[in-house]
């Protein structure tokens, strides 16, 4: 009898656990909405002091503002369109997530990688590579 008790027990703990997890893997939502918008000042809002860009041809480590006008200047180029994260997920204190972006002149590859810095998830890289595979 009491084991028939406890299987359901461990199966809410182990759903409640799974749940648990993947919601720590997730993405501020408000990443994905400055996106969308093509908005690089709310974008920044989410930015390490220091990220590393890789935008197109330029590739290097930036102080945030200087990296939200160079995201700014690309937004202003290529209108976006919608922004989909197609892929996210983590390992000890990173996350990363996988999108892809339309805008008006093409199609776009973006990743992220963000760390916790002093318990806030903080974006420490961007990547948009052109999505030419389509």
């Amino acid at each position: 009898m009491k084991s028939k008790n406890i299987i359901p027990l461990v199966l809410v703990a182990f759903i409640t656990f799974i749940a648990a997890m993947q919601e720590q893997s997730k993405i501020p939502g408000g990443i994905s909405i400055a996106i969308k918008a093509g908005n690089a000042a709310e974008l920044s809002k989410y930015m390490n002091s220091t990220i590393e860009l890789l935008l197109l041809e330029k590739e290097d480590f930036y102080k945030k503002n200087v990296a939200e006008v160079i995201l700014k200047d690309f937004f202003n180029v290529y209108h976006t369109k919608d922004f989909t994260i197609r892929h996210q997920g983590a390992k000890n204190d990173a996350q990363y997530a996988i999108g892809n972006l339309k805008t008006d002149k093409g199609d776009f590859r973006v990743y992220f990688l963000l760390k916790k810095v002093d318990q806030e998830l903080l974006i420490h890289q961007i990547r948009i590579e052109s999505d030419n595979g389509k």
